[in-house]
Parts: C-alpha cells; structure tokens; sequence
C-alpha cells in the first residue's frame, strides 16, 4: 500500500516539477536564443528541440527511477524515497540548464548572425 501512495506522489510532483520548468525554460528562452540567432524561425526551432529533449530526459529519468523502487513499509519511508527522488530530479533540471546556457554561451559568435 505505501508502495502504491509513494508512486502516486512521486509521480504527481515530478511530473508537476517537470512541466512547469520546461514551460519556464522555454518561454524565458526564446528571448535569450532570439539575442544569440537573428532567425526568429530558426530560434523556435532550436527551443523546441530543447524542450523535447528535455521532457524525454526527464521522463526517461523518472520511468527507470520507478523501476528501482525498493519495498516501503512506513509513511516516514515513504516521505524519505520521494524527496530523495524528487531532490534527484531538481539537480538533474538545473544540470540540464545550465549546460544548455553554457553551451549556448560557448556557441554564440557561431551562432551571433549580423
């Protein structure tokens, strides 16, 4: 049963935390792609790559996160697995954004059309 509530909950609050920081991301990104490439087209394009790729990351995270899912017998492990889970997924969005920034930052006399 504590199984079953821990899944629940998990799933509600990474998937919440997933989506809404992907939105996030993607909306303040147009206006830092729009500064870096002058081709408004080819700035929507590149962000919804970003976008897609990083809901499959994060869903690919948290499908295999479910699959090691060990017994849990008390509400207190119940609460210690899904924020453990969930402290996971946090780190794992802000690698994602920074490494996106930093390579955007790295690319951007490349990517700087005039």
């Amino acid at each position: 049963m504590f199984n079953i509530i821990s899944y629940i909950l998990f799933l509600s609050i990474s998937s919440y935390i997933t989506i809404d920081v992907g939105r996030r991301c993607f909306n303040s990104g147009k206006v830092y792609l729009e500064y870096l490439i002058k081709d408004k087209d080819f700035c929507l394009t590149v962000n919804r790559i970003l976008l897609a790729s990083y809901y499959l990351v994060n869903l690919g995270y948290i499908a295999i996160s479910l699959s090691f899912w060990v017994k849990i017998t008390t509400m207190e492990k119940v609460l210690e697995t899904v924020f453990t889970r969930i402290g996971y997924i946090v780190l794992i969005l802000c690698f994602l954004h920074f490494s996106n920034i930093f390579t955007l930052y790295i690319l951007r006399k490349k990517l700087t059309l005039k």
